[in-house]
């Protein structure tokens, strides 16, 4: 059995029951998912500061469950802490706005990307994944998480419209960009005229080839693991991986 850890970055229990939904909803028999969500940190990341204090939340999730599962799915639209989290853990790590933006390549020749909110640091994620070339457009909706979850209707009819936009300004494909709008495009994909791209259901079926592949871990490079580095006031987990 292959066990994936889906962790979410903020601490909106709702955000990772819905993230875990769409998890089991995507992955094939026998896997199971592993929901996670961090002991502290901001309640949703909507700012440059909640990203970097969710990222030392998070690496502390995935210390606690190194060794016990196969695979990491990052719950994160901002792909948080992603390099090093590849680097601390043992097995794949998976961002979810990665994954969509992958897969939408190979989906069509260019794709946008819808999401809630502002659109700036999505652009800049994009540009750290080297998919620039390959974006149409960004459509950021009115709408928070928290409507995501609570209102469910209003914000998918928000969604729709600006879907039929992206398409419109030259998108083949569009991706949900959005921890609180995971399993929104199985419901919506009729509806629309391009196809849909979930982010969690993309990083599960693709943490799920990388487990099957079995690569090797990285001994050099950048994301080579850590060994001997001293730290203090982190959780027993996360310096022990430190330490190496």
């Amino acid at each position: 059995m292959t066990r994936i850890l889906v962790a979410n970055a903020n601490t909106t229990e709702a955000i990772t029951r819905l993230c875990a939904e769409a998890a089991r909803a995507a992955a094939a028999p026998g896997t199971e998912i592993v929901p996670g969500t961090p002991r502290f940190g901001p309640a949703v990341i909507s700012s440059r500061a909640e990203n970097v204090i969710a990222g030392h939340a998070l690496l502390e999730l995935l210390a606690e469950h190194a060794g016990q599962v196969q695979a990491v799915v990052l719950a994160v639209s901002h792909d948080t802490a992603l390099e090093a989290a590849r680097q601390l853990m043992p097995g794949p790590v998976v961002g979810m706005t990665e994954a969509a933006c992958l897969t939408a390549c190979m989906t069509g020749a260019r794709f946008g990307l819808l999401t809630l909110g502002g659109v700036e640091t999505y652009r800049e994620l994009i540009g750290r994944h080297g998919l620039s070339a390959r974006l149409s457009g960004l459509e950021g909706i009115d709408a928070t998480p928290q409507d995501a979850v609570a209102e469910p209707d209003w914000v998918e009819a928000m969604v729709l419209e600006g879907i039929a936009r992206l398409a419109a300004g030259g998108a083949d494909a569009v991706v949900l960009g959005g921890a609180a709008l995971a399993g929104m495009a199985a419901r919506l994909g009729p509806r629309a005229s391009v196809p849909l791209l979930d982010g969690i259901a993309c990083a599960v079926k693709m943490a799920e080839a990388l487990v099957a592949l079995n690569l090797p871990k990285a001994r050099s490079g950048s994301l080579a693991p850590l060994k001997g580095r001293d730290s203090s006031g982190l959780s027993p987990a996360l310096a022990a991986l430190l330490r190496g």
